[in-house]
């Protein structure tokens, strides 16, 4: 019985095999059905993530549990760009590869990412409830995340103030996301609710579910590892047969597949109507991209032979300003730990604008758009500022005695 409801973990255990063996075995089998294959087993390792996650909040903390998913879930992001800052130590023009996959990557994640996840969330909550939603609510052990967000976008204004990522600034933020890891795990672990194969990972003896939950995240972390660059390569050389220009794919083609698996993810959350559990985990994502990701580039730029600092042209510091600029607004959007409809609706706007109106001047009014709808923000939820950026450096509410959060209805 048992077994037949873990089929689903099955199946998609099953779907990440040839793409293993073409990893492994080094077959080319061409960009079309490279870019199948390996996809394939991006998005069911994803499906793996997610029960594996939702199944260890039974021993960790959510928050905990939230984070390490964060980090899987974009191991894509982070093998392809850091090949490209570690090329760049001996190949300067990968700099440029390395800035646009990571502002690409952040710019989707909040821009395209939080907002179809909260429209997904609204939409299942009004079918459930046959009532509009105007906003999903976030419970408060999620200030925390907010407030390491908060000063990492503060922070990372430094990036186009000085037109440099410095290894010392790379080292502060690795330092910060560590600090991150450690708060976050201070919470007791909650009562989650678990449905399909997560309900049945988590009903097992503590011992069995120990050693399956670890083998599920190690098993699917090495599939995103393994599947990550052939995808993003296989995905560029089918564009390049297009006739799409090389920057282009690797600011946001490339991105668009390694960041597959937290959107997945995430969606997975939403569509089950737990939309406070799939913000939290792009919040978290985004949390360490700004933090781990980004200091990790001046190290792996150093590694490659490169400088003590990364630096950037004028076109990546437009690059970050804009990148910067749109975090700002998403934080400020969530002070009150409400995510509504408008922001969702304005993220996404915006961020295809970016597409509509190429070009230098347009980026930096697109910037000056961003900044100021995020101080209309910030002055809207002026007493939630510095609770949320004292949030990291007080104690972690304790998650085991939450109010399941919801949605506010008009």
């Amino acid at each position: 019985m048992i077994f037949n409801r873990l089929r689903p973990v099955g199946l998609c255990a099953g779907l990440t095999v040839p793409a293993l063996l073409l990893r492994f075995t080094g077959t080319e089998p061409g960009a079309p059905a490279g870019l199948l294959l390996f996809g394939l087993a991006v998005v069911a390792a994803s499906f793996l993530l997610a029960w594996a996650a939702e199944a260890a909040q039974v021993d960790i903390s959510g928050g905990l549990a939230i984070a390490v998913l964060a980090v899987i879930a974009v191991l894509p992001e982070y093998a392809v760009d850091l090949y490209f800052a570690y090329t760049a130590g001996s190949n300067p023009e990968y700099i440029a590869y390395a800035a646009a996959n990571m502002t690409g990557s952040n710019r989707l994640l909040l821009g395209l990412g939080w907002s179809a996840v909260v429209l997904v969330a609204l939409a299942v909550a009004k079918k459930r409830g046959g009532v509009t939603v105007r906003e999903l609510i976030l419970g408060a052990p999620y200030r925390i995340e907010l407030g390491f967000l908060a000063i990492a976008s503060i922070v990372a204004f430094v990036i186009p103030g000085t037109g440099q990522i410095s290894l010392v600034l790379g080292f502060a933020l690795l330092g910060f996301f560590v600090f991150y890891l450690w708060k976050v795990s201070r919470a007791e672990p909650g009562e989650p609710e678990l449905v399909g194969p997560a309900a049945i990972l988590g009903a097992l003896p503590r011992r069995s579910r120990r050693i399956v939950v670890t083998a599920l995240f190690v098993f699917a972390a090495v599939v995103i590892l393994a599947s990550a660059e052939p995808f993003a390569h296989n995905l560029i050389a089918v564009g390049t047969e297009l006739g799409v220009d090389r920057f282009l794919l690797v600011q946001w083609l490339a991105p668009l597949a390694s960041e597959a698996p937290e959107f997945i993810v995430a969606i997975l959350f939403a569509l089950r109507g737990k939309g406070d559990a799939a913000i939290g985990t792009l919040l978290s994502s985004k949390v360490n991209q700004w933090t781990l990701l980004v200091g990790s580039l001046p190290i792996a730029y150093v590694l490659g032979g490169g400088g003590s600092a990364l630096r950037l042209d004028d076109r990546q510091i437009e690059e970050f300003l804009l990148t910067a600029t749109q975090t700002l607004l998403g934080v400020a959007a969530l002070l009150a730990l409400r995510f509504p409809r408008w922001a969702a609706w304005t993220l996404l706007g915006l961020f295809a604008a970016q597409f509509v109106l190429p070009g230098q001047t347009a980026r930096y009014v697109l910037c000056g758009v961003y900044a100021l709808i995020a101080l209309a923000a910030l002055i809207r939820n002026r007493r939630h500022l510095l609770p949320t950026l004292a949030a990291p450096f007080r104690r972690a509410p304790d998650r085991k005695n939450e109010v399941r959060p919801s949605v506010v209805r008009r």
